[in-house]
């Protein structure tokens, strides 16, 4: 007998055929099966997050020709928190397969900081910062020690916080989110929330997950309650 095309997907890729069984033929919400797909779910939702999160953003700066309103500060930090997966996965000789989806993220926030600088008329130190930035991530991918990807590794979130943080405040002295992309805020915030939900980790590393969650959520607010100012700067110019 053939198999429905929705059952070869959901025990392919969300779930076991128990489960498949328990909660779609028994009509069972069997909860340990449901613990266990809302995981799988979240674990897609954080890849997706971590691809296309920040594509969106270079999408709008590209077609507004404006990086109005984006902190570059909080952009740097947000590189920085990027290229941290990046070197440790070098620096332990992990198959490309495991992190290359980080540096499609890594490529996108290094072209924001360029357009950040491009449209501030600061194009040649936009190339300079590019040139200088793949050095260094070449010699600290080849040369590096252990223990410094390891502590690199451990600040990578904490540099992801101060990077909302800076963009939070930016908003507010502004009065409006400028460029800030809607979509990639939506974005970040869903990945956020899935990595809480999904998070197994220290208690530290939770709060820590939380923290950003919560940070993310204020960005959110901030694009809902500043659209109306954003529009009408926008007419203005």
């Amino acid at each position: 007998m053939a198999t429905s095309p929705v059952k070869d997907f959901l025990v392919t890729y969300l779930m076991p055929q128990k489960c498949y069984e328990e909660i779609f033929v028994n009509f069972h919400l069997h909860v340990p099966c449901l613990k266990f797909l809302l995981k799988k779910i979240a674990g897609f939702w954080i890849l997706l997050d971590t691809l296309l999160a920040q594509l969106p953003q270079l999408l709008k700066i590209l077609w507004r020709g404006s990086a109005d309103g984006l902190s570059l500060s909080s952009v740097l930090l947000q590189l920085y928190a990027s290229s941290c997966p990046v070197v440790y996965a070098m620096i332990n000789n992990f198959p490309l397969f495991a992190w290359a989806e980080r540096l499609f993220t890594l490529a996108q926030t290094a072209a924001i900081v360029f357009l950040i600088l491009h449209y501030h008329a600061d194009t040649l130190t936009g190339m300079v910062f590019l040139l200088a930035y793949s050095g260094v991530m070449f010699l600290l991918g080849s040369y590096a020690a252990a223990a410094v990807a390891s502590v690199m590794q451990a600040s990578s979130l904490v540099a992801l916080i101060a990077s909302k943080v800076l963009q939070a405040r930016t908003n507010y002295c502004n009065g409006h989110t400028g460029q800030l992309s809607t979509l990639s805020v939506l974005l970040t915030w869903a990945g956020s929330l899935s990595v809480v939900f999904v998070e197994e980790g220290s208690s530290l590393a939770t709060l820590s997950h939380i923290l950003s969650a919560c940070l993310s959520c204020v960005l959110v607010a901030q694009v809902l309650c500043y659209r109306s100012s954003t529009s009408a700067k926008k007419k203005s110019e």
